[in-house]
């Protein structure tokens, strides 16, 4: 199975994109996902995450009120609505998914190690 984001383009401060995570042709189980974002020459970091099964989100401070998780579970497709875009916010954008393991906690969203499964990232090019 392999996640495959996409979405990502090039656009204005202030503008707005979405970012979809889907697996085309193919379902599997997941207990939450989430988006992490890396710029260049800095570590990758959390974004966003949810849980799959309810109505639990977690977002960064820095995109708190900008940004937001949403998923489609007919659709097996996770979004991040992204609004009010900086410059930087400009970065290579991953969506991961934990398959193994129980639900995670809300602490857990927000970690790395929480993910076993990644996407191979999609752009985000926020001009001035």
């Amino acid at each position: 199975v392999q996640l495959q984001a996409s979405g990502g383009g090039l656009v204005q401060a202030g503008g707005s994109l979405r970012l979809s995570c889907a697996t085309p042709g193919r379902t599997f189980s997941r207990n939450a996902m989430g988006w992490f974002r890396q710029a260049p020459g800095k570590e990758r970091e959390f974004v966003a995450g949810l849980r799959w099964n309810g109505s639990t989100t977690r977002h960064a401070s820095s995109v708190q009120g900008r940004f937001t998780i949403s998923r489609d579970s007919a659709k097996n497709t996770m979004y991040l609505q992204m609004n009010g875009l900086k410059p930087e916010d400009t970065a290579v954008y991953y969506c991961a998914a934990r398959t193994r393991g129980g639900s995670p906690i809300w602490s857990m969203l927000s970690e790395e190690t929480t993910y076993d499964l990644w996407g191979q990232g999609t752009q985000v090019t926020v001009s001035s």
